[in-house]
């Protein structure tokens, strides 16, 4: 007999995300988000009502994240959730020193949140976005650690996030499975990264090529995290951070990050 997750397998493919809560939804259009904020605070007016959740959701249409937003939604698998914390971190990272980096393209919707995101911020001012993927899918993945299959999230093409991206000059795109992509790429500094690769190897791999180039207060942000399809690389980054001095910071959305400490005998 077929068990319950082999069918599940079967049919629902790996690129399938589950859909937000229909009953937040529904809370949300009968107006309850609205009267509870009223009444928590005691009648009085509340700025942007609309977006209390019932707390703050300012990724759920505030109209600075929405400019950014709109444009990368239809390429990406990541929540709305997801990509303003992705845009935050961002944003933050931005006054240092140091490129982007972003393993795991799949589509290309956050790739262009960050292009967008520099663009804007920045100017780019030499900087590079740097972003790794095999455009292949999955590699082999480890056994009884990883839930992923050789070949998932292939319904991708470099040539469709080439053009997606063709507007940014400073974006560069590397194509390979990791870690034989990072070879040979010229990066020496990092003020942020994404790491959405899913994998225990993938991880581990992405963790041991841009740590050590991670900068005073850069940020790794990892999305698979929390995700119950990703135990593996929950895995990679407890173990990697177990014997580094940073803390991953576990967040609702499911992502994880960590801010790199400042050496040791030097002034953050």
């Amino acid at each position: 007999m077929i068990s319950i997750g082999k069918l599940i397998r079967a049919l629902v493919p790996a690129e399938v995300q589950i859909p937000r809560s229909p009953l937040n939804e529904i809370l949300y259009r009968s107006g309850y988000f609205k009267l509870r904020t009223s009444l928590a605070a005691h009648g009085l007016p509340v700025p942007d009502d609309e977006l209390y959740r019932p707390l703050f959701s300012p990724w759920e249409g505030a109209p600075a994240f929405e400019r950014f937003y709109q444009p990368i939604k239809d390429h990406t698998a990541c929540s709305r959730d997801r990509c303003y914390f992705l845009w935050t971190t961002l944003r933050q990272a931005l006054s240092l020193g140091g490129d982007i980096v972003e393993c795991g393209v799949y589509r290309g919707g956050t790739a262009l949140l960050e292009a967008l995101t520099i663009r804007e911020t920045s100017q780019s001012g030499g900087r590079k976005l740097h972003l790794f993927d095999s455009f292949e899918g999955m590699p082999l993945t480890a056994e009884g650690i990883d839930r992923f299959r050789p070949g998932d999230f292939s319904t991708t093409s470099v040539d469709r996030v080439q053009t997606l991206l063709a507007p940014f000059p400073f974006v560069e795109i590397h194509v390979g499975f990791i870690p034989a992509t990072f070879e040979g790429v010229s990066l020496e500094r990092v003020c942020w990264a994404h790491i959405d690769v899913d994998l225990f190897q993938s991880v581990e791999d992405s963790i041991n090529f841009i740590y050590p180039k991670l900068c005073s207060g850069g940020i790794m942000v990892f999305d698979d995290y929390g995700f119950p399809s990703c135990p593996g690389a929950r895995k990679a980054v407890d173990e990697a951070f177990a014997k580094r001095p940073e803390v991953p910071i576990c967040l609702p959305t499911g992502q994880c990050l960590i801010i790199k400490t400042p050496a040791e005998g030097t002034n953050a």
